[in-house]
């Protein structure tokens, strides 16, 4: 709560919060577009094999349309449309006669793709599915690359939250920004599926950054009393990325050019956010207190509270953190979950209510794939039971929550163990106090 403090000292909220949303704007807006971008740009086109007589322009045919021609290099496949993946040896000219006795097609030899794949660009262009033939036998390669995209997005999680602890929020977006630039711009011009696997997973590392500082820069230069707010705003514009995607993708058919289209601006990002100031909290905590001076004065000019400058002090600063800076001084680890009692007690709890609310949930989510096929079925006799069923249990769910979770806002949430320590020594105070009224008036 101390730097909540200092921060209402430099003018709460006001043009310096307004404008670091906007900044953070930019990359946030930008963050679900690669993690949706395999939905266009690992698009499966239909396709057929390739064959002499209707893609060899040198081939010469007996005066046959496209269709018959077809008919007699390509077997029929499960939906009776031309085979995706297998063609026949030799054209079977009797499969042209109605009233022939031909051979049935299915023991004509037929062959793999061995020639490669005719695509249909009519929606996409050019996907990487198409450019590099993933689909019939080599199809299982296709989703390795958003597997190791959301591995890359684990791996970055983990690493940028340390990171940022050691080296500072600003100076670690900043990297992420230009390392998603780089990589994602290098995807352009390689030539071999797993290359562009390489740098999808860097892509993601650096986007797990991006996530974990931009939040951070939010909520420590926000107050308490408008974290809610900011922290919403932050998940509207991660909506608004995914709907400006499916735009984009509308007007750029080809993979090369809408991956372009969203890893370029990354290199005016990387430039525009070196304005943004680095976290005071950060610095204080971290033994840079006239650093983080420094920039709350700047951020109180911003604000339009230039009076802020003289009020506050490195004295002030320093009484205001004292608790949080003694709390920060040593190495820490996990382990002091369970070293510190108060903080054990708190971490078993959360975790066994945590483990038991995903069990709970996981099972009603099988009744659910149990009911789904039920409701389905009615939907021709009654056509609104789905959407009115679909939109009843959130509702439903919506005011259960409404009901029974506590509320937070207003009150003063613990950012220390020294925190926790004051609120239980304030309770048990309460608690003494009441027994004490108890007995004094049970006469």
């Amino acid at each position: 709560m101390a730097f909540t403090e200092l921060l209402d000292r430099a003018g709460g909220v006001g043009l310096f919060q307004a404008l670091q949303v906007f900044t953070l704007f930019l990359p946030s807006v930008l963050v679900p577009s690669h993690m949706l971008i395999e939905n266009f740009s690992a698009a499966v086109p239909s396709h057929r094999c390739w064959v002499p007589l209707l893609d060899n322009s040198t081939a010469v045919s007996p005066g046959l349309g496209p269709k018959d021609l077809l008919t007699v290099s390509i077997p029929p496949g499960p939906n009776h449309e031309p085979h995706r993946c297998r063609r026949f040896r030799q054209p079977q000219w009797q499969l042209l006669d109605p009233n022939g006795t031909a051979t049935n097609w299915s023991e004509a030899a037929t062959e793999p793709c061995v020639d490669g794949w005719v695509y249909d660009r009519s929606t996409f262009t050019s996907t990487f599915v198409s450019e590099w033939d993933l689909v019939c036998d080599h199809k299982g390669l296709k989703p390795i690359g958003q597997s190791l995209y959301m591995t890359g997005l684990l791996i970055g999680s983990f690493c940028w939250g340390l990171l940022s602890n050691r080296f500072g929020r600003k100076w670690i977006l900043n990297l992420c920004c230009l390392q998603v630039a780089l990589a994602n711009i290098g995807m352009i011009f390689v030539s071999h599926f797993f290359i562009y696997c390489g740098l999808r997973v860097l892509g993601a590392f650096a986007i797990s950054g991006i996530i974990l500082t931009s939040g951070m820069l939010l909520v420590e230069w926000t107050t308490t009393r408008r974290r809610a707010v900011t922290m919403t705003i932050l998940g509207c514009i991660y909506s608004l990325g995914q709907m400006a995607l499916g735009a984009l993708a509308f007007t750029l058919r080809d993979w090369r050019a809408l991956q372009l289209a969203v890893s370029t601006p990354f290199f005016a990002i990387f430039l525009i956010c070196w304005w943004l100031p680095e976290s005071a909290r950060w610095l204080i905590i971290t033994g840079k207190p006239e650093q983080g001076l420094q920039e709350l004065h700047k951020v109180a000019k911003i604000n339009g509270h230039k009076e802020a400058t003289k009020s506050l002090t490195i004295e002030v600063l320093m009484t205001s953190m004292e608790e949080e800076m003694a709390s920060a001084k040593g190495h820490r680890s996990v382990l002091e979950l369970f070293l510190v009692p108060m903080l054990r007690w708190r971490t078993c709890i959360m975790s066994l209510v945590w483990m038991t609310a995903d069990g709970f949930l996981q099972s009603v989510s099988h009744l659910g794939s149990v009911i789904d096929p039920l409701i389905r079925m009615t939907q021709h006799s009654l056509p609104l039971l789905v959407p009115v069923v679909y939109s009843a249990l959130p509702i439903t769910s919506g005011l259960l929550l409404l009901l029974f979770l506590p509320e937070t806002q207003g009150f003063p949430l613990p950012d220390t163990i020294q925190d926790l320590e004051n609120q239980k020594s304030a309770a048990a105070t309460g608690n003494r106090r009441e027994v004490v009224v108890t007995e004094s008036t049970s006469f």
